[in-house]
């Protein structure tokens, strides 16, 4: 959506927010930005202006929060738990929401409140709702705010529950990632006839996608994979952290036979089959170790938590040439057999791209489906819990 000219002559659209809203009023004085290693370093605007000003105006992600608040600046630790998203990402997420003055607009994670002020340009302030789950978060998002001279309804709480009181909605829009089979459903609920629900979607295996849905106004959602796109989860929809070293030592400590395989990791945990394989294996992680020997080896981590299931994947020079590469398995699930099982699924239905997958959400249940609503893939009752 490009601007748009009312008859009172009023620009809207996202060209006018993104001129009228400036990113650095939302940005912390202190703040981490990525370093070459993909690492977070701390900046002090008071000290480091230029640095500061660098980070704000390229188009990347900020880090403005590390382990919950836990981690303060400025130590630094590699588990953002809140970030102001890249200018690029954020437009077009909002220009696929096409928001319109007068829609009622709901949004799950006001983070920094940038967002949150674009789209008070967008629908007017009145009608914007943004729920974020960190008071500190919440607190300094409504002090940007007013600062900038936005006053939306900010409300400290579960995003995953909507705010009934201001419902129905026409758009609602999250900038957390929710997990697989578990959108949820008072999102649908509160959402108008017609109304469209936005949200980054992934799995514990690939947590990458944006899914487009269109509500029925009586708790039926349907719509499709649209974009790619790696957000923070939902914090009450998060995977266990910490525990690829554990059962990395489990799995080395433990007499466990050597395979082999044929398939590439690489196959299977990037590119376009690492969606359709996340599909399947929605409940199992993934990590990358680089020289684990200090020979050149890679190790790819397949684990499972609740059942401490574990598989590795040993990357060598002379795998990649022969195609051979060494695995192992260990606990009540073979994970790598599941890998190459779910792997061979793509393969089979003409290895398809993420935007041929689709979304039914209802008060049953959530299903994923293959390029039309009758070709289900996979199925997750209402009650599902959440993945590990």
């Amino acid at each position: 959506m490009a601007t748009t000219i009312l008859k009172d002559g009023t620009a809207v659209g996202s060209d006018a927010a993104f001129e009228r809203v400036d990113r650095a009023a939302f940005i912390p004085a202190r703040i981490w930005a990525d370093d070459e290693n993909g690492r977070p370093q701390p900046i002090n605007r008071a000290t480091e202006p230029a640095r500061w000003w660098a980070a704000v105006e390229q188009d990347a992600p900020i880090v403005t929060q590390l382990d919950d608040g836990a981690t303060v600046w400025p130590a630094t630790s590699m588990n953002a738990t809140s970030s102001a998203s890249e200018p690029s990402l954020v437009r077009g997420m909002l220009d696929r929401l096409d928001v319109r003055p007068g829609h009622r607009v709901l949004e799950i994670g006001t983070g920094t409140g940038y967002n949150t002020a674009l789209l008070c340009a967008l629908a007017d302030e009145e009608n914007v709702t943004s729920i974020e789950v960190d008071p500190v978060l919440a607190d300094g998002a409504r002090a940007s705010l007013h600062a900038a001279g936005y006053r939306p309804t900010v409300i400290t709480g579960d995003g995953a529950a909507g705010h009934q009181e201001r419902a129905p909605f026409d758009r609602i829009i999250a900038t957390c990632a929710v997990t697989a089979g578990h959108i949820p459903h008072a999102w649908v609920a509160q959402a108008a006839e017609h109304g469209t629900i936005l949200s980054p979607w992934g799995t514990a295996f690939h947590n990458g996608v944006q899914v487009h849905l269109t509500a029925d106004g009586r708790g039926r959602a349907q719509g499709r994979v649209v974009d790619s796109a790696s957000f923070m989860r939902l914090r009450a929809q998060r995977s266990p952290f910490g525990h690829a070293s554990r059962l990395s030592d489990l799995i080395d400590s433990a007499d466990v036979a050597t395979e082999t395989t044929s398939l590439s990791p690489d196959s299977v945990r990037v590119g376009p089959a690492a969606f359709a394989v996340g599909v399947q294996l929605a409940d199992v992680q993934q990590s990358m170790a680089h020289d684990i020997d200090g020979e050149g080896t890679d190790e790819l981590l397949l684990y499972h938590v609740p059942s401490d299931s574990v598989a590795t994947v040993h990357v060598t020079t002379d795998a990649a040439a022969t195609g051979k590469y060494r695995i192992r398995q260990l606990g009540p699930r073979q994970l790598w057999t599941e890998a190459e099982t779910a792997h061979a699924w793509w393969r089979n239905h003409g290895e398809p791209e993420h935007t041929r997958f689709g979304l039914t959400i209802s008060t049953t249940g959530q299903e994923i489906w293959l390029d039309e609503p009758g070709n289900v893939v996979r199925t997750w009752p209402a009650d599902a819990p959440t993945a590990a």
